[in-house]
């Protein structure tokens, strides 16, 4: 082939590059994303390149300075009516500023502030080697028990990468409710989920239990990955797209322009169904639903106990808002058939949580099928396909991320020589031992039950009235009944903690630094005041509940 015709190929190749249009990003928009992720991929230089001994202080100090920031940014965000009147989307389709979305980012945003603080807690267990030690291994990569740790104990290394992997895990869960179209939705959910599974490994205390909670987590988060992937590559033979707005559409059958390529397999209802069906199965895994819950007690029980608060109250926000707008923008069109399985797994979630939480002797677990019946009563709302629905939904999950970072940072202080005291028989007579400490838990205990004048009650009250007015009553009766089954093994811990003759070798309370109180004071205000006066939270809430489509 001769030079002019290599350079002719060349030239035509070239041409249409001209016309590549350069993408069109509102980055202030997206503001409180970007702050989050510049602060972790600051938080990564400063592991390599600042001293050891001013790491963690370093670390701490972004890390709160940036989600305070990412906060502020929502909230001018709201001022400014990106939740109302100016909700748009995004980022070329791929997200949604809307009333939804930057609600929930609210929530996430606070929520792992206050749960930041119990990562930096270095006061509970007694100095070592002279050395403040907290919550996480030493050297995450030396075997346990090995002369390398034993080693990095003694030069009083910690593992300060917590709080950029942390950082990392809110940025995804800040997109996740948020995304626009399935590839962002996917991204979000490895972005957020692969931080969560280093997390989990990193106990300080019982690290094989530890890392074999994140072994768990890890695969059976890999099989809902996978289920979301495949569902989502259905969606798109089915719609020919990945946008949310395109797939309504097609659903709703106002496209008319059918893409040649897919003429074959769009409009095919199968594909829709198994492929919804699928999608719908990753994000109940995350939000820890019966079936799809098996991985939820382990992984509570066996990750540092700071990690399992944040991870129960920030992922549980962040995967219902994707369901919601799931739901509620991709799927309306397909009510009929979605609403009846979500009613079952609703029921079986609520019953299931319930039943189960009765026979748990471990703390950690005990709370970790209280989520889950939790996750039932939320799906209540959902099942709502009401605005009211999507408003107790968005109330419920700001109200019970508090109460949950509250509870365990309360279990991080009540210690033995081995480390936190999580069976239940080691929490009796705490009431007498410490009373502060046993009626902080007692207030947290009520919530999660729904008592009266406290943020528990105003949720399920919101949940349960948008599910009646949606036509879902019978769902209200089983949730009540639920709501009792759960009521009864709160108030035994109750019990135990009042009641009951302390041992004598129990474990003692240990005192925290500013920064746990900050967290547990946060959580018993927020429990008080969306218990006593919630009106103008729900207000919120309600005008925050418009799907931007």
């Amino acid at each position: 082939m001769s030079t002019t015709a290599v350079h002719s190929l060349w030239t035509t190749a070239a041409q249409p590059l001209d016309k590549i249009p350069a993408p069109h990003i509102e980055y202030a928009q997206l503001a409180p994303t970007l702050i989050v992720v510049g602060a972790a991929v600051l938080g990564v230089l400063v592991e390599a390149f600042v001293p050891r001994r001013s790491r963690h202080y370093t670390q701490v100090f972004l890390a709160v300075v940036a989600l305070a920031a990412a906060f502020a940014a929502v909230v001018g965000l709201a001022a400014g009516g990106y939740g109302t009147t100016k909700a748009h989307i995004a980022a070329m389709g791929a997200i949604a500023v809307d009333g939804p979305a930057l609600f929930l980012q609210g929530t996430i945003l606070l929520a792992s502030l206050v749960a930041i603080f119990t990562f930096a807690e270095r006061r509970l267990d007694p100095a070592v080697h002279g050395n403040r030690i907290d919550s996480f291994a030493p050297q995450a990569g030396s075997v346990p028990g090995s002369d390398g740790e034993k080693a990095a104990v003694k030069a009083g290394f910690t593992t300060t990468e917590v709080f950029p992997l942390a950082l990392f895990a809110i940025a995804g869960m800040l997109v996740f409710p948020a995304a626009n179209d399935l590839l962002t939705l996917f991204v979000a959910l490895e972005v957020f989920s692969l931080p969560l599974y280093l997390l989990c490994a990193l106990a300080r205390r019982k690290r094989l239990m530890s890392q074999e909670a994140a072994v768990k987590y890890f695969l059976l988060g890999s099989f809902s990955s996978a289920f979301l992937l495949f569902g989502i590559a259905m969606l798109y033979g089915y719609a020919g797209s990945v946008s949310y707005a395109r797939i309504a559409d097609v659903v709703d059958g106002t496209v008319k322009t059918i893409d040649p390529a897919l003429a074959g397999t769009m409009g095919n209802d199968a594909l829709l169904l198994i492929g919804g069906a699928l999608i719908l199965m990753g994000l109940l895994f995350k939000v820890g639903a019966v079936p799809f819950h098996m991985w939820t007690p382990d992984v509570y029980q066996g990750a540092p106990t700071p990690v399992t608060g944040f991870m129960a109250a920030a992922t549980k926000v962040a995967a219902f808002g994707a369901l919601l707008r799931l739901l509620y923008v991709v799927l309306p069109g397909l009510r009929w058939d979605w609403r009846p399985v979500m009613w079952a797994i609703a029921i079986v979630t609520m019953l299931g949580g319930a039943i189960v939480a009765i026979t748990q002797t471990d703390i950690k677990r005990l709370l970790a099928y209280s989520s889950i019946a939790h996750a039932g009563f939320i799906l209540a709302g959902v099942i709502a396909v009401t605005p009211t629905g999507v408003s107790s939904v968005l109330f419920y999950l700001a109200a019970y991320s508090f109460v949950t970072i509250g509870a365990f940072a309360v279990v991080t202080l009540v210690r033995d020589a081995g480390g936190e005291a999580t069976h239940l028989s080691k929490w009796a007579g705490l009431g007498r031992r410490s009373p502060l400490v046993a009626a902080v838990f007692a207030v947290f205990l009520l919530a999660f039950a729904g008592i009266p004048l406290t943020s528990g009650f105003s949720g399920k009250f919101a949940v349960f009235r948008a599910a009646a007015e949606g036509g879902a009553g019978a769902l209200v009766v089983v949730g009540v009944i639920s709501s009792a089954i759960a009521a009864f093994f709160y108030i035994r811990v109750i019990v135990l903690m009042f009641f009951s003759e302390p041992t004598p070798e129990g474990p003692t309370v240990a005192v925290p630094s500013p920064l746990t109180m900050t967290t547990i004071a946060v959580g018993v205000a927020v429990t008080l005041v969306l218990g006593v006066a919630p009106q103008y939270f729900l207000d919120l809430a309600g005008q925050a509940s418009v799907f931007v489509r």
